[in-house]
């Protein structure tokens, strides 16, 4: 059966996402004024951009430059299931100026990408995306590295050498604190007054993992922290910042390789 599930937050107003399953909806030529990109996961669609004719199948990208006229509609009435991402220029720009030397958008020189690894990482964005279980400084770092990805594939302009930010301690006292709280870091960054893209570069460069990753630590220390205190699994799953037990169990158990109730019996006296 036909559905259609599309994802907006205001706290990433930067980017909007839509997934279909099993349509067979036909577009008339059209564009948009963000940085498009599609994947198909079932099925096949024509895909038309400019006066460009190809087939878009599990396993490519396509990629449309904004304000480009273009369809993407099923072959022969057939079902199909899709994935859209629409990125705005302004957003993109930023991550662009992280990678490189640059005062306005570059545009992708490759409407089609063949590369397996990116598809999949596409898929497995999108889907995290659509998943209200997953913090909005993740999503936000899984949307920067698909684009810095892209970006990378379909345009190369000059790398620049970064140098170490002063502000990095800051960063991780930032971080480390008011677990509860769902950090993007393009809100961090304004306490910076910093591009948020290449904090999160400069950041890495300095300590090994990214923001998202460090504010994961923070959380799981401070979790096994409670559990030793003897706070019960559930509250310490809400005062650490994750969304229910399950979201805390998954992610406990990937640091630490037991479970927060195996952990916590240890302590028991």
């Amino acid at each position: 059966m036909r559905s259609d599930r599309f994802f907006k937050n205001e706290h990433l107003p930067f980017v909007e996402a839509r997934h279909s399953r099993e349509s067979t909806a036909t577009y008339k030529p059209h564009l948009h004024k963000t940085l498009s990109i599609g994947a198909v996961e079932v099925g096949e669609v024509a895909f038309t951009i400019g006066s460009g004719k190809t087939v878009l199948a599990p396993g490519s990208l396509a990629v449309i430059n904004p304000e480009v006229v273009h369809t993407c509609n099923p072959s022969s009435q057939q079902q199909r299931s899709y994935l859209m991402l629409f990125l705005d220029i302004e957003w993109c720009l930023q991550v662009q100026q992280s990678m490189w030397q640059v005062d306005s958008f570059i545009e992708m020189e490759n409407a089609k990408i063949n590369d397996e690894l990116l598809y999949t990482q596409y898929c497995d964005t999108m889907h995290k995306l659509m998943n209200d279980a997953i913090h909005l400084q993740e999503k936000e770092q899984l949307l920067f590295d698909l684009a810095t990805g892209i970006f990378s594939i379909t345009c190369s302009p000059q790398k620049i050498e970064y140098e170490q930010s002063e502000d990095i301690t800051r960063l991780k006292e930032m971080l480390a604190n008011d677990l509860r709280r769902d950090l993007p870091i393009n809100s961090l960054a304004k306490d910076f007054a910093a591009n948020p893209y290449t904090l999160i570069r400069t950041f890495k460069a300095v300590t090994g993992v990214t923001p998202h990753a460090y504010r994961m630590n923070c959380r799981i220390e401070h979790a096994k922290m409670l559990l030793r205190q003897g706070l019960d699994i559930a509250e310490t799953a809400l005062e650490c910042g994750f969304f229910d037990q399950s979201h805390f169990h998954r992610h406990f158990k990937a640091m630490t390789t037991v479970t927060p109730r195996q952990y916590k019996v240890n302590f028991i006296q």
